[in-house]
């Protein structure tokens, strides 16, 4: 019997996984597809608890990381031949879009440094952790890495581009995984060049809204208002391009400036045959980057961001009939981990028990 067939035999609770600083459920989502049962979520933000319970098979901790036991997760852990501790702690410190604005003195560099001590207290087979690849030049993480290497794992990293692996959208992340089990790495890609996810094939379907409106069927299908001034603007503005493309009059007084032309990529438009840029939290703002709809005069809606993210179409973020905060779900869909991205790292854990358990049962049958 293949080491598959053995893991299919005993379904998702062999390998029981925590997901720290949780979110709205992206990476419990991808690990869920890929055959690990997450059983619980950790997060400090209550507007995280109704999208993650709503579509994700797992309970929600409103918590924060620093405060959590090592009772409350091996309760979490329970019964599982294997246990996965998981999450991406809160990458702003490390992100480009700082600019030096953040440093160690940013309480959030010390949660890193908290999931190093539930690792230790609860000693799981498995571990990872994605984040901004910033983060692998922060003495910080040498220190992370060194501590599970401390205490048994075999750990690798490696920046990926999410685009390699069915995410419509570029956008580069830092990938951990470790192991006690044996050495363990990321699945070779599954969508590489030439065969990456395209807008048009993440998005093209979805009903036609003009800025402003909100379809009827789908709350999250909204697009932000516009001024005239930036009707004008997106109308002027050619896919892939920017507000370098416009007519003089157009161009905002800050970009005429020498420190403004080094902002190229806000006010443009989306390619239909190209992932999209990496999604931030502010994408459905059409000055916020290239994130104006391929030919509809508007940014891109709330749902198309999530899409982009690569979330099911169908994925709550709001009950029914609540008001729908664009800032809110906008910060939950752009600080997300991309559904398809957990994915990949949930199949690389579960090929790697397959290889594990493949080994122990070559080597019995050998005895």
């Amino acid at each position: 019997m293949q080491a598959k067939e053995r893991i299919s035999d005993t379904g998702k609770a062999r390998i029981a996984g925590v997901d720290l600083f949780c979110g709205a459920g992206g990476l419990t989502r991808g690990l869920e597809k890929a055959g690990v049962n997450v059983t619980l979520g950790v997060d400090l933000d209550p507007e995280c608890e109704f999208p993650y319970e709503a579509n994700n098979d797992a309970q929600f901790l409103l918590k924060s990381v620093s405060e959590v036991s090592q009772t409350e997760l091996a309760s979490a852990f329970d019964g599982a031949q294997y246990k996965l501790l998981a999450g991406c702690a809160p990458c702003q410190p490390f992100s480009t879009y700082q600019q030096g604005k953040s440093g160690p003195s940013d309480d959030r560099w010390h949660l890193l440094m908290e999931f190093a001590r539930l690792v230790e207290e609860t000693q799981p087979e498995l571990v990872t952790m994605e984040n901004v690849p910033r983060l692998a030049e922060q003495d910080v993480f040498l220190e992370f890495t060194e501590r599970l290497e401390g205490n048994g794992f075999h750990v690798s990293f490696e920046v990926i581009n999410c685009a390699d692996y069915g995410v419509p959208q570029q956008r580069n992340r830092l990938v951990l995984l470790a192991s006690k089990l044996g050495e363990i790495k990321m699945i070779r890609p599954t969508t590489p060049q030439g065969k990456r996810k395209t807008v048009k094939q993440a998005i093209a379907k979805l009903p036609r809204i003009e800025a402003g409106e909100q379809h009827p069927k789908d709350p999250l299908h909204q697009a932000a208002k516009l001024s005239e001034l930036n009707l004008m603007r997106i109308r002027a503005s050619k896919p892939g391009g920017s507000w370098k493309d416009w007519d003089e009059s157009l161009v905002a007084d800050c970009h005429k400036k020498a420190t403004g032309k080094t902002y190229p990529s806000v006010y443009g438009r989306m390619v239909w045959d190209e992932p999209a840029p990496t999604m931030t939290t502010q994408y459905y703002g059409f000055g916020n980057g290239r994130f104006g709809h391929p030919e509809q005069d508007r940014a891109i809606s709330l749902r198309e961001g999530a899409i982009l993210q690569s979330f099911p179409k169908g994925y709550k973020f709001v009950r029914k009939g609540a008001p729908v905060s664009t800032k809110t779900i906008g910060r939950l869909i752009g600080n997300a981990v991309p559904v398809n991205l957990g994915r990949a790292i949930g199949q690389s854990i579960v090929q790697h028990i397959e290889e594990v358990e493949g080994r122990k049962a070559d080597q019995e049958e050998a005895a």
